[in-house]
């Protein structure tokens, strides 16, 4: 089945690599404009150039999930670019290399902001407008 998305914006996080780079891609050749949320604003160069080369619209916006405060802005930046945010995918996220009992208490910490309150916080931000149109689709 052919997924058409055209005129379709989407934001991906953790877009510079693995999954979050074949799920940009492939919104990309669905039809959809995609902003890739990346943790250092300058990466991706080479994913913006093959989104662009399928005739869609790339935008690099520097979104460190860790850093609650460039969430919102990030989320501005997409909007003020592409108009909205039809499509959200919280794809970003690590594992930890270590035990449960007596692991890294901070690294356990740092895997829940990034895994559970950086997404909520980004859905928060991106909803709203969604939820005006009645429609939206968050991953």
């Amino acid at each position: 089945m052919q997924v058409d998305l055209s005129g379709q914006v989407a934001l991906v996080t953790g877009a510079a690599r693995g999954l979050g780079r074949a799920i940009s891609l492939a919104l990309a050749e669905a039809g959809a404009d995609v902003a890739l949320g990346l943790r250092v604003g300058g990466d991706a160069q080479d994913l913006a150039s093959e989104i662009e080369a399928m005739g869609r619209r790339a935008l690099r916006v520097q979104m460190d999930l860790l850093d609650l405060g460039q969430i919102g802005r990030a989320v501005e930046e997409v909007r003020a670019t592409f108009g909205r945010i039809d499509i959200l995918v919280n794809n970003a996220g690590i594992g930890l290399k270590q035990h449960f009992v007596g692991g890294d208490l901070d690294a356990e910490q740092t895997m829940l902001d990034l895994l559970v309150t950086a997404p909520m916080r980004l859905t928060h931000a991106a909803v709203g407008p969604m939820v005006e149109r009645g429609r939206g689709s968050i991953i």
